[in-house]
């Protein structure tokens, strides 16, 4: 009987799914500890009366010495009677003990089954709470918790986390909203100045030679800024989720198109494109623009940061069936990089070795936009440092089927085969 509930309890959590260290199982562990505790405490009381009850029917009164001679044997019958009622009230008295502990053993073990439910119900606005929590992104904080019921400490709890997303979501637009402002804000400042820059050089007569280069090294600079405003007001649209062109885009078309229309760079560089393999069945839904220029990042961070003479892999496949997940992997030759700082290009303002600090032809930008457009379209984005020098960049998106061909156009206008 000792061994029996244990094992039981130990068998009967483990059917239920008892996770140690969860606050379900703490609570169950509690109501089980507080129902055995209350029911050994009745069955020790139990027995001290049943002890008390069976010593006072052995203290009946005897025959004294003074008794007459023919009351000796009545006497002697009544304390045989006496002695048998005695042990019949122990032998009683010690099953209904050995009866209400195997009650209490079984009870134990449905008191757990008990347990687990009362917990799960008292805790199941927790539950509620945590799932709701976790489906809130930094783009979709406009949800809030919502949780009904009594005024008590639960749903205090889920206010107070409403009340944080709401300054968390005015915190985010006012950031973003200042990022897309001023970058369209300095696009005038720089117009100007590039036109300042053409009349200088229209001007008639000859124009010094200074003159000329230093205009020169302005206008690249101000193309450099234009760039960087540019990918700022991509980054920012990105962030909001604004998809006003959204389509059923072939993502291996897409990698040919950039790869296509960067033939000049990738001659000047002696750079030899592999086509690893590109699945014409590899389909994803989202914006046009977002993903051709998340894909065009991709091909110029592997031509920007390459070496001369290296190469590019590209390779596009479909995961699993027409409705699976779809990835573009894009491989190229370069320096050896480090893996625990590979993880960083991804943040914006981000770079990697003197030759990403000194060339002057990016931003810092192109792939925290890479990540900020897949994080956008439910994706993720995987950089890997390759062993052998050179970066792997693998996005992965959501797979469409054929149910979208009817809503948007499914090829790309303008895309080179």
């Amino acid at each position: 009987m000792k061994c029996g509930p244990p094992r039981r309890l130990a068998g009967l959590a483990a059917r239920l799914g008892l996770r140690r260290g969860t606050v379900r199982t703490r609570f169950t562990a509690l109501y089980v500890t507080l129902f055995l505790l209350s029911g050994t405490a009745l069955l020790a009381i139990a027995a001290v009366v049943a002890s008390g009850g069976s010593r006072s029917s052995q203290t009946a009164p005897g025959a004294g010495t003074d008794q007459p001679a023919a009351a000796v044997p009545a006497q002697g019958r009544i304390d045989e009677l006496e002695q048998r009622l005695a042990q019949a009230h122990d032998t009683q008295s010690r099953q209904i003990l050995l009866g209400s502990a195997i009650a209490l053993g079984v009870m134990a073990v449905i008191s757990v089954g008990l347990g687990w439910f009362v917990a799960g119900r008292v805790l199941r606005p927790l539950r509620v709470m945590t799932a709701a929590t976790r489906r809130i992104t930094a783009d979709s904080l406009h949800e809030r918790l919502a949780i009904g019921g009594p005024g008590d400490e639960v749903k205090d709890l889920a206010d107070t986390i409403d009340d944080l997303l709401g300054r968390l979501e005015s915190s985010f637009d006012a950031q973003r909203l200042f990022v897309a402002n001023a970058s369209h804000e300095l696009r005038t400042p720089l117009t100007t100045m590039r036109a300042s820059l053409d009349v200088a050089l229209a001007k008639p007569g000859p124009v010094p030679g200074t003159t000329v280069t230093l205009a020169a090294r302005m206008r690249a600079e101000l193309d450099q800024m234009d760039r960087l405003l540019e990918s700022l007001l991509v980054l920012a649209r990105t962030q909001h989720g604004e998809f006003t062109d959204a389509a059923r885009l072939a993502l291996g078309q897409l990698a040919l198109t950039a790869l296509t229309g960067r033939a000049e760079d990738i001659a000047a560089k002696g750079l030899t494109v592999r086509e690893d393999r590109i699945d014409d069945s590899a389909w994803a839904w989202g914006s046009r623009t977002l993903l051709r220029r998340a894909v065009d990042n991709v091909v110029d961070n592997a031509i920007a940061h390459n070496d001369s003479g290296g190469w590019i892999s590209a390779a596009v496949r479909a995961e699993g069936d027409d409705a699976g997940a779809v990835s573009l992997v894009v491989e190229s030759s370069g320096p050896v990089l480090d893996q625990r700082r590979v993880a960083d290009l991804a943040q914006p303002f981000r770079r990697l070795g003197a030759d990403r600090t000194g060339t002057g032809q990016g931003s810092g930008l192109g792939l925290s936009i890479v990540a900020a457009i897949t994080q956008a379209h439910h994706g993720t984005l995987d950089l890997r440092a390759r062993s052998d020098g050179g970066l792997r960049v693998t996005i992965t998106l959501p797979g469409t089927d054929g149910r979208a061909t009817a809503e948007a156009p499914s090829t790309e206008t303008g895309v080179a085969h």
